[in-house]
C-alpha cells in the first residue's frame, strides 16, 4: 500500500503542475529555512553612505531609508511571512473543525445556534471578518495570526459541515450509532477520518490566501511591527519611493505571488492525487489483459447491432479489472431482447459501451462492434443519437433539474436533425403526446419534478423517439415503479417496437418480466453471457434455472420459505479461473473450478455457456449434456 502511495505522488509531481509545485515549494521551504542563517545580518546591517540608492550590481534591488539591502531583507522575509500564514491556517482549519462538528454534538437548539452563527460569519468577505477582528486582537503579530485564523474558520465550519452531513446518511454511521457509539467518538473515529483528504487540500490552498491576508495587514500596519518585518511591511516601506525606486515594492510583492502560486499548485496536485485525477494508476495496471474468445454465433442479414467479444476494463493500482468479459450476441432489426442478472453481472456496462458511454479511464474493446452495419468507433455522434436511443434507470437524475422537459426534447432535434426551436419545441409536443403522457402541451413547459415517476420514463422514452430510432437501449426502465406503472412502461415499449420498428434491448433484473416482454434472453454472469435463448425455450444453465426459481408468482407456496441462489457473485477484479457460477452452482466439478466453459449451440436459437446442462427444467428429470 505504501509502494502504490509513493508511486501515486512520484506521478503527480511528473505532470508539469506538480513538478511546477513542488520547485516553488522547495524554493520556499528552502529560503524560510537557511535565508536567515546566511543573510540575516546582511539584511540588517545599516549603510548610511547607501541610504535610498536603486538596484546596482552591490545592491540588486537596492536599500531603504537606512541603507539595508532590499534584496537580503526579501529573503530573510521569507521565514516570518511563511510561518505565520501557515500558523493562522493551522489554527483557522483547527477551529472551522470544532465549529463544523459542535451540531452534532450539541444538544439540537444549541446546534442550530452555531450553524447559523457560521452561516452569517461566512455571508462576510474574508478579509472584512480579518480587519474586524484585527481590531479586537490588537494589533501586532499575535493579534494578526489570530484575526486571520479566526477570519478563516467560518469557510472551513461550512466546509466540514456539509463533507459531515453527506458521511452521516452512511450505512456505517447508522450501525455505530445502533451500537452504541457515542457522538464525539462517532465523530472522532467515523466521521472526520472520511472528510479528512477535502479537508487537507482546502487548507493547503487556504495557506495562500492567509499569506496574502497576512501581507495585507501589514501593509495596513496593523500586522507585524518593527523591528520584526515580512513582506507586507516591506512593500509599505517601498511604496514610498515607488516613483524613485519601484522595484523596492515590486520584489515583496513578487514575492507574495510567488509564495502563493507555490502553495495553491500544492493544493492541485494534491487535490490531484486525492480524486485519483493523475495517470498513475493506469501506468500501473500494466498492459490491457487479452480477452478470452467468445463465439458470437450466426450474425442474421437484418442484424442492426453485431457484438462480438465485447470487454469493458477499468485501470487500478494493482491491474486491470475487467467487468465485461467477451460478451457476444446480435439483435435483429425490430428484435425485442432481455438480458438478465444479479446486480455487478455486466448488463448495464454492456449496454454504455454499446451507447459508447463509456468514459475514460475505461476501455472498450471488441472484435467487432457495429451498429447498422457502420463500427461504431467509426459512427458520428448526429448517426448515434437519431439511430440509438437509451432510456437510462433513474429518469430524474437523466433529465436537467432546472429546465423544463419540453426544451430538454426539443434540444434533441434542434442538435441532431437541424429543426428551429419552434419546429423541434412542436416535435417535442408530438413524442410527449405519442408515450401517452397527457395534456402534452402543457406537460412540455413544466419542470421533471412536476411529473410523476411513471411520466418522467414515458417522458424519457418519448426523448429517445425524437429521431427515428433503430435500436432502444432500455436499462431497467421500470425499477422503483409500482406494477401498473410498470405494466404502462412495458407497453409502450412494445407500441414504440411495432410503430418505429425499433428492436429493443431490456436490461432487467426481473426475468418473469423480460420473458413476458421479449423473445430472446441473454442471461449475463461476472461479465460474460452464460445463455443465450429464446423465451419460450426451458433454460440449461443452472444459473438461469435457479433466477426462475426464485420468481415469486400467484402459485408460489406461501408455506414454503422463498427460493434464494446461496453465495453471492465474485467481484469484478476476482473472478475465478473456472466457471465464475461454480462456487455456488449444485452440479459444479472438478472441471467446472479448472475450465472455463464458452457458449456453445444447445438447440435451436439457443446457446449456453455450461460443462453440465440440464435439458428439461419442466420435468422432475434432468440429464447432463456437455463433455463429459
Amino acid at each position: 500500500m505504501a509502494r502504490r502511495r509513493g508511486s501515486v505522488w512520484v506521478a503527480a509531481v511528473r505532470t508539469p503542475v506538480g513538478a511546477c509545485s513542488a520547485v516553488l515549494l522547495a524554493v520556499v521551504v528552502l529560503l524560510a529555512v537557511l535565508a536567515p542563517l546566511f543573510w540575516g545580518d546582511a539584511a540588517a546591517a545599516i549603510d548610511t553612505d547607501a541610504i535610498g540608492q536603486g538596484p546596482s550590481g552591490a545592491h540588486w534591488f537596492g536599500t531603504d531609508s537606512l541603507g539595508r539591502d532590499l534584496f537580503y531583507r526579501t529573503l530573510v522575509a521569507t521565514r516570518l511571512s511563511i510561518g505565520l500564514a501557515v500558523l493562522a491556517t493551522a489554527i483557522g482549519v483547527g477551529a472551522g473543525v470544532v465549529l463544523g462538528t459542535l451540531p452534532s454534538v450539541l444538544p439540537r437548539r444549541a446546534g442550530r445556534l452555531v450553524t447559523a452563527v457560521v452561516d452569517i460569519a461566512v455571508a462576510f468577505p474574508g478579509l472584512l471578518l480579518a480587519l474586524f477582528f484585527a481590531v479586537i486582537f490588537g494589533v501586532g503579530t499575535q493579534g494578526a495570526v489570530l484575526a486571520i485564523a479566526f477570519a478563516m474558520a467560518p469557510a472551513f465550519a461550512r466546509l466540514v459541515q456539509t463533507l459531515s452531513a453527506s458521511v452521516a446518511g452512511r450505512d456505517f454511521i447508522a450501525a455505530a450509532r445502533v451500537s452504541g457509539v457515542g457522538r464525539i467518538r462517532l465523530l472522532a473515529r467515523h466521521v472526520l477520518p472520511n472528510i479528512g483528504e477535502p479537508l487537507v487540500v482546502n487548507a493547503t490552498i487556504g495557506a495562500g490566501s492567509a499569506l496574502l491576508a497576512f501581507a495585507g495587514l501589514s501593509f495596513l500596519g496593523i500586522g507585524v511591527q518593527a523591528p520584526d518585518y515580512d513582506w507586507g511591511r516591506l512593500l509599505r516601506e517601498g511604496l514610498d519611493g515607488i516613483y524613485v525606486n519601484p522595484v523596492a515594492a515590486l520584489a515583496p510583492c513578487g514575492a507574495v505571488v510567488l509564495a502563493g502560486l507555490a502553495f495553491n499548485l500544492v493544493g492541485e496536485t494534491v487535490a490531484g492525487v486525492v480524486g485519483v485525477r493523475t495517470r498513475a494508476s493506469r501506468r500501473a495496471a500494466g498492459p490491457l489483459p487479452a480477452p478470452k474468445p467468445a463465439p458470437a454465433g450466426a450474425v442474421p442479414d437484418d442484424a442492426v447491432l453485431v457484438v462480438e467479444n465485447l470487454q469493458v476494463a477499468f485501470p487500478g493500482p494493482g491491474g486491470w479489472t475487467v467487468p465485461v468479459r467477451g460478451v457476444s450476441f446480435s439483435v435483429r432489426a425490430g428484435e425485442a431482447i432481455g438480458v438478465v442478472g444479479e446486480s455487478g453481472s455486466g448488463k448495464s456496462l454492456t449496454a454504455l459501451a454499446v451507447s459508447r458511454l463509456i468514459e475514460a479511464p475505461g476501455v472498450v474493446t471488441a472484435d467487432r462492434l457495429e451498429f447498422a452495419g457502420t463500427p461504431l468507433a467509426a459512427a458520428s455522434d448526429r448517426e448515434l443519437g437519431t439511430s440509438l436511443a437509451m432510456v437510462f434507470q433513474d429518469p430524474m437524475t437523466s433529465f436537467n433539474p432546472a429546465r423544463r422537459v419540453g426544451g430538454q426534447l426539443a434540444e434533441v432535434s434542434e442538435q441532431h436533425h437541424g429543426l428551429s426551436r419552434r419546429a423541434a419545441f412542436a416535435r417535442a409536443v408530438d413524442r410527449l403526446a405519442a408515450v401517452r403522457v397527457p395534456a402534452a402541451a402543457r406537460r412540455a413547459r413544466q419542470y421533471p419534478h412536476e411529473f410523476s415517476g411513471g411520466m418522467r420514463q414515458r417522458a424519457m422514452i418519448g426523448m429517445g423517439l425524437m429521431g427515428q430510432p433503430k435500436l432502444v437501449i432500455a436499462d431497467e426502465p421500470t425499477t422503483a415503479l409500482d406494477v401498473t406503472v410498470q405494466r404502462q412502461v412495458l407497453r409502450l415499449l412494445a407500441r414504440t417496437r411495432e410503430a418505429e420498428g425499433a428492436a429493443i434491448l431490456l436490461i432487467s433484473h426481473d426475468i418473469a418480466v423480460v420473458s413476458q416482454t421479449c423473445e430472446r434472453m441473454l442471461v449475463m454472469y461476472a461479465g460474460r453471457v452464460v445463455e443465450d435463448l429464446p423465451t419460450g425455450s426451458p433454460p440449461q444453465h443452472p444459473y438461469t434455472r435457479a433466477l426462475l426459481a426464485t420468481t415469486v408468482d400467484l402459485d408460489t407456496d406461501r408455506d414454503e420459505p422463498l427460493a434464494v441462489i446461496p453465495g453471492r457473485p465474485p467481484e469484478p477484479d476476482q473472478v475465478p479461473a473456472g466457471c465464475a457460477f461454480a462456487a455456488r452452482c449444485p452440479l459444479a466439478t472438478d472441471r467446472c473450478r479448472d475450465e472455463d466453459p464458452v457458449l456453445e449451440p444447445a438447440a435451436d436459437e439457443h446457446r449456453v455457456a455450461c460443462w453440465h446442462p440440464q435439458v428439461s427444467v419442466l420435468s422432475g428429470q434432468s440429464r447432463e449434456e456437455g463433455a463429459a
